[in-house]
């Protein structure tokens, strides 16, 4: 610490230039941190899932329905406890950019599936018996500024009613709570009365998107989804069975691989401010050649001289990545609740790699130049 003057004169000692590229390392570090906190949202955004549920879809893909009649074949499968059934509705409210989650259910079997959504008795119950009911996540009621027993007109693009349109109304007879915070940040989705949209829309009746499967052992469930798949091997419904997880993930993968883009675009970054930091840091040690030769005279060693730029490095590296990542923090924290993103220990742990890597590979070419530089050369400007 004795020595952290000498180091932020030697940094600021060309202080627009110092400026100018501490800006650069802000604005990497920041984007650096919205990027890896999308990357973690994706690589860990299924982990909240149940273990217990595996998702039962079309062998070829899930966007090709399956018979409601295979239903209570799965339910007589061993391991199996429970079933429900859920379909993509694909509607838009009011406006083409009020998009969300919704899809088409039997309420009851919903409830049994999935403990984790929590409402009250009686709305459940309104649900169950409401052939056009809707319910909707508590995130998404208050976007919208629903309450219960609002009509929702939704415009669906796949499907169509018996009468040629494409506009549907669902009456809201309930809003659903998460049982914990992570489920919480994700109830801005809804569900709708299957009953209403098999009996209303003009084809595709009795069919479903996919089947939610509950096991009784989730150490069993790789057993189970192939005892299922086995089933209806060789028939005109061959089907994939594949864990919660899994599904939703394999869901995202169909945008493309979104890791290798975000780690492709953030090491982009990384080297372009590498380079422009790299000259910055090396212009500086050229330019006070002289001072350092000085610092010599005075009694500092060569390695305590190679130490101070190593740490000036380290200090502008750490400065500019702290910024950038507080200002990361600050814009994932005003985002709606419908993108979860948020700069966790995972994120913060790679931005603190990130400084270390990038103090090193900027710091130590012109901390070994200034370790050789001659006394005598330096002072007669050799």
């Amino acid at each position: 610490m004795k020595y952290l003057g000498l180091v932020w004169a030697g940094l600021f000692r060309k202080k627009l230039r110092t400026t100018l590229t501490l800006f650069s390392l802000v604005s990497a570090f920041l984007l650096l941190g919205l990027l890896q906190a999308v990357n973690s949202l994706f690589a860990g955004g299924a982990d909240f899932l149940g273990a217990n549920r595996l998702i039962t879809q079309a062998r070829t893909s899930f966007t090709q329905p399956l018979p409601m009649r295979m239903m209570p074949q799965i339910e007589a499968v061993p391991g199996v406890s429970r079933v429900s059934h859920s379909q993509f509705f694909g509607g838009q409210y009011q406006d083409p950019r009020n998009f969300f989650p919704q899809f088409a259910v039997n309420p009851q079997r919903l409830r049994d599936t999935y403990p984790e959504w929590v409402m009250p008795e009686d709305q459940w119950r309104q649900f169950v018996s409401t052939r056009n009911g809707a319910i909707a996540g508590r995130n998404l009621a208050d976007k919208f500024g629903w309450k219960v027993g609002d009509t929702i007109p939704l415009n669906s693009f796949i499907w169509t009613k018996t009468d040629g349109t494409r506009a549907w109304e669902w009456e809201l007879v309930g809003i659903f709570d998460g049982r914990d915070e992570e489920w919480q940040k994700r109830a801005g989705l809804m569900y709708l009365n299957y009953g209403q949209f098999d009996e209303a829309r003009a084809g595709g009746k009795g069919l479903a998107g996919v089947f939610v499967v509950v096991v009784d052992d989730p150490q069993a469930a790789e057993k189970v989804s192939a005892l299922i798949d086995e089933k209806f091997d060789n028939s005109a419904d061959e089907t994939k069975t594949q864990s919660e997880q899994e599904f939703q993930l394999g869901f995202i993968r169909q945008l493309g691989d979104i890791g290798l883009i975000v780690n492709l675009i953030t090491s982009a970054v990384f080297f372009s401010i590498l380079f422009l930091t790299g000259v910055s840091m090396s212009q500086g040690v050229r330019e006070r050649v002289p001072e350092l030769a000085v610092l010599k005279v005075l009694g500092f060693t060569d390695r305590a001289v190679m130490a101070l730029v190593l740490a000036e490095a380290f200090v502008l590296c750490f400065l500019g990545a702290l910024a950038g990542m507080l200002l990361a923090n600050v814009v994932t924290g005003v985002l709606p609740p419908e993108f979860p993103v948020e700069t966790d220990a995972r994120v913060w742990a790679i931005a603190g790699i990130s400084v270390v890597v990038l103090s090193l590979l900027v710091g130590v070419p012109p901390a070994l130049h200034a370790l050789r530089i001659r006394i005598v050369d330096a002072l007669a400007g050799r």
